[in-house]
């Protein structure tokens, strides 16, 4: 809905938005109880439909820190959502009269982009399916800042499970936007997936690279690492063998476990055998004596107990900068602070379609079990050739044909005459059947 201002994604955020948020929660941060005043009578809802502790109970503690109230639905399978209730529905009815905000965490991806198109209060993401996450991206994001003193150019390793944690994937775009470098050290099976590649390549210019990281000893010694760099020429240039890119400093390691909750089917269980796990000895090589140990918690055995008093730890002073980092977010969308920089200017505009099947590849996105909500969108990556991702989950749209939702002709997708057919009045297809099932009429290929 017009006029409110939602966080559903990292990029609903400028770089100077980001900075100045930033900016905020060190003032927060210095004193906690001294900002009791600035929510008074404001109440954020927190609706959960997976489990959570660290960002529902940060969400809460920053609310009440900030005077305010809150109201919870911790474990959505026992509300109306067991009746049938659709996310739509509740939201309207959350935002109606019992809540000033409301947070949302959901299985489905991109559930937060459809409840904010239904609600009439700021809606913020606290994680949709394996899509995205932004406020832990800037709880992350807030302690680089603080520990390194800046975040352009810095080298960053993401480890572990990259192709389910929506943690890793929001991040890699935050990092990517500020110009920082990235090197993708996998467990073997879960890479990063195409469509994050697709548009860390597509909107930051970061290009992948196979990269030598040897010299990282035994985080990388199963993996065959991936190197991603918005910036060109890199120093690393310098360092060029036969094998790729040498790793020679790495400002940060960002670790994450197996996101089992979310792997589909297909994924091997028993790949996960062999895990890395980091501790005194895993960081010990020389380009990560300096770096920071991240992870978003919580972990299993990927991050031994023995590395918990070591400097370079991170993982619990990023759980507790989520207060004041979350405090900051609350008073911005609720209209209590106003940020004086300058709102992201450059985020892809979605469009929306009239007419035609949903062809959202996602078997999770939120557009194939909200079906009496979703409205038909996605964004256009490129008209020649012709490629657009989904709206709502960002995953690319398989397109055979395009027709027009006005003069009800289809065409095959990189035809002259789709060109010409205004972007509000695209209509996909997989194939010519699925075209004509749906009252399409084919012209010239």
């Amino acid at each position: 809905m017009t006029g409110i201002r939602h966080l559903v994604s990292i990029d609903d955020l400028s770089l100077a938005e980001v900075m100045e948020l930033f900016q905020r929660a060190r003032e927060f941060g210095k004193d906690l109880r001294a900002w009791s005043h600035l929510c008074r009578g404001m109440i954020s809802a927190s609706l959960f439909y997976e489990p959570s502790t660290r960002t529902r109970l940060s969400f809460e503690s920053a609310m009440l820190r900030l005077g305010g109230g809150v109201i919870t639905a911790a474990e959505m399978k026992t509300s109306s959502a067991a009746k049938g209730e659709s996310l739509a529905d509740t939201v309207r009815v959350v935002g109606e009269g019992y809540a000033d905000l409301i947070v949302l965490r959901h299985t489905s991806e991109g559930a937060a982009r459809l409840a904010a198109e239904n609600s009439s209060v700021p809606v913020i993401n606290a994680g949709d399916g394996s899509h995205e996450h932004p406020t832990q991206t800037l709880c992350d994001l807030y302690t680089v800042w603080i520990e390194k003193e800046r975040l352009e150019g810095i080298d960053v390793v993401l480890a572990g499970d990259l192709k389910h944690s929506r943690t890793i994937h929001s991040f890699a775009y935050a990092l990517a936007r500020f110009g920082a470098n990235l090197i993708c050290i996998p467990h073997q099976g879960f890479e990063m997936p195409n469509y994050v590649l697709a548009r860390l390549k597509e909107e930051y210019g970061a290009q992948p690279l196979r990269v030598d990281a040897s010299r990282l000893g035994e985080m990388a010694a199963e993996s065959d690492a991936v190197y991603l760099t918005p910036q060109k020429p890199h120093q690393l240039s310098l360092f060029t063998d036969a094998r790729g890119l040498r790793v020679d400093r790495v400002d940060a390691v960002y670790m994450t476990r197996p996101q089992t909750e979310r792997h589909e089917v297909g994924d091997d269980k028993d790949s996960l055998e062999g895990y890395l796990t980091l501790g005194q000895e895993g960081m010990a090589s020389e380009p990560l004596r300096n770096a920071l140990l991240m992870h978003p918690l919580p972990r299993r055995d990927e991050i031994s107990q023995e590395f918990d008093k070591d400097p370079r730890a991170m993982y619990f002073k990023q759980a507790a900068r989520g207060v004041p980092v979350r405090m900051a977010i609350l008073s911005v969308l609720m209209g209590r602070l106003e940020l004086k920089a300058r709102a992201n200017e450059n985020k892809k505009r979605l469009v929306e379609v009239v007419a035609g099947p949903n062809p959202c590849p996602n078997p999770t996105c939120i557009s194939h079990t909200e079906l009496r909500h979703v409205k038909a969108n996605f964004t256009i990556s490129s008209r020649s050739p012709l490629r657009a991702a989904c709206g709502y989950c960002c995953r690319e749209l398989p397109i055979a044909f395009v027709g027009c939702s006005t003069t009800r002709n289809f065409h095959s997708r990189d035809s002259a005459a789709a060109k010409q057919i205004r972007p509000d009045h695209l209509v996909f297809f997989r194939d010519e059947q699925e075209a004509e099932s749906s009252g399409f009429v084919a012209t010239g290929r």
